[in-house]
C-alpha cells in the first residue's frame, strides 16, 4: 500500500479494556498500516489476535527508553511514503505514555501527523466522575518523593480547575491519606479498571474515599479525579469589559475576544460573548 505521496503518522487510540471500543477506522488502520509502533509488542499482539489481524512483521517497539532513537526510523518510513501507526498499550498515545517525542519529531520534519481518536482514560474518568469538567488539568502521576508531593499539593491548594492524575494501586491508599490531610472536604472520584470486568467508581469527599479504600486490596489501572479549590474569586464586569475592548480594538473577532477573556478570568463563554457583542456594537 506504499505511496510516496501519502506517507503519514497516525496516532491510533486503542481500548482501555473492552475490545468493543476499538473503532472501525482504528481497526482498518491496524490491518493496513505499513508499520505499527507500539509500547509493548507482546501486548499489542494480543490486540491483533483478538481482532484476527496478522502482525506479519509490522510490529515495532517504541517505548520511553527508545522513543528518541525510534523517531528517526518513523521519519524515514514516512519519507518513503509509508503509513505508520502509533499505539500505546491502552488508550491514546502521548497521554502519560510514549508518543509525544515522536509526534514532535515528525511534525518538525514537516511530515503529516493525524489521529484516529478514541478511548482515553483521562476523558473516560472525567465523564463519569460527576465533578466539574468545564476546566481541568492533567497532572500525570503523583511524584514519588515526599518533598515533590508536598510542593504539588501546595499548587493544588490554589488550583481552581478539576485535577486529574494517575496513581498505582500500591500507592493509592497512601496518596488518598495525604490528600485527606490537605483537602479532606473536596470531592473526589477514584476510577478503577475503566471499561473492564471489575470497573469500579468510588465517589465522595477525599476523607470519605480515603476511609473506604483503607485496608482494601486495590488492583488495576487507576485514574483519580479531584475537585478544584472552588470557584475563583468573582471578577468585576469592568475588568472583563476592558479586556474585551482591548482585544476587539486589536482586531480579534467577537468569538476570539470572548474566548480569551473567558479563559483569563474564569467567566462563562456565554457571558463573555454577550459582553463582547455589546462592546462590538459600540465600536
Amino acid at each position: 500500500m506504499t505511496d510516496k505521496t501519502l506517507g503519514q503518522l497516525v496516532i491510533v487510540a486503542t481500548p482501555l479494556g473492552n475490545l468493543g471500543d476499538l473503532s472501525p477506522r482504528a481497526l482498518q488502520l491496524l490491518a493496513s498500516a505499513d508499520a505499527v509502533f507500539c509500547e509493548d509488542t507482546r501486548h499489542s499482539r494480543t490486540l491483533f489476535s483478538a481482532n484476527n489481524i496478522s502482525p506479519s512483521g509490522r510490529l515495532f517497539a517504541l517505548h520511553e527508553h527508545n522513543e528518541a532513537e525510534q523517531s528517526g526510523e518513523v521519519i524515514a518510513r514516512i519519507a518513503r511514503g509509508e503509513t505508520v501507526v502509533l499505539i500505546s498499550d491502552a488508550g491514546t498515545p502521548g497521554i502519560s505514555d510514549p508518543g509525544t517525542r515522536v509526534v514532535a519529531a515528525v511534525a518538525a520534519a514537516g511530515q503529516v501527523v493525524t489521529t484516529a481518536p478514541g478511548p482515553s482514560a483521562v476523558i473516560a474518568a472525567l465523564s463519569v466522575a460527576g465533578i466539574d469538567t468545564e476546566r481541568f488539568v492533567m497532572e500525570g502521576f503523583v511524584p514519588r518523593k515526599a518533598g515533590e508531593r508536598l510542593a504539588r499539593y501546595e499548587e493544588w491548594a490554589k488550583e481552581h480547575r478539576t485535577i486529574v492524575f494517575y496513581e498505582s494501586p500500591q500507592r493509592l491508599q497512601a496518596t488518598l491519606t495525604e490528600l485527606a490531610q490537605h483537602f479532606a472536604n473536596r470531592q473526589v472520584c477514584v476510577a478503577r479498571e475503566l471499561t473492564k470486568l471489575h470497573e469500579e467508581l468510588i465517589r465522595g469527599s477525599v476523607a470519605e474515599v480515603a476511609a473506604i479504600v483503607a485496608g482494601r486490596e486495590i488492583l488495576g489501572e487507576i485514574v483519580v479525579v479531584l475537585a478544584g479549590a472552588g470557584a475563583a474569586p468573582p471578577v468585576d464586569d469592568e475588568v472583563v469589559e476592558a479586556c474585551l475592548r482591548d482585544r476587539l480594538n486589536s482586531g480579534d473577532s467577537t468569538k476570539d475576544a470572548a474566548t480569551y477573556a473567558a479563559g483569563l478570568y474564569g467567566v462563562s463563554q456565554r457571558v463573555a460573548y454577550e459582553l463582547a457583542l455589546a462592546i462590538r456594537n459600540t465600536l
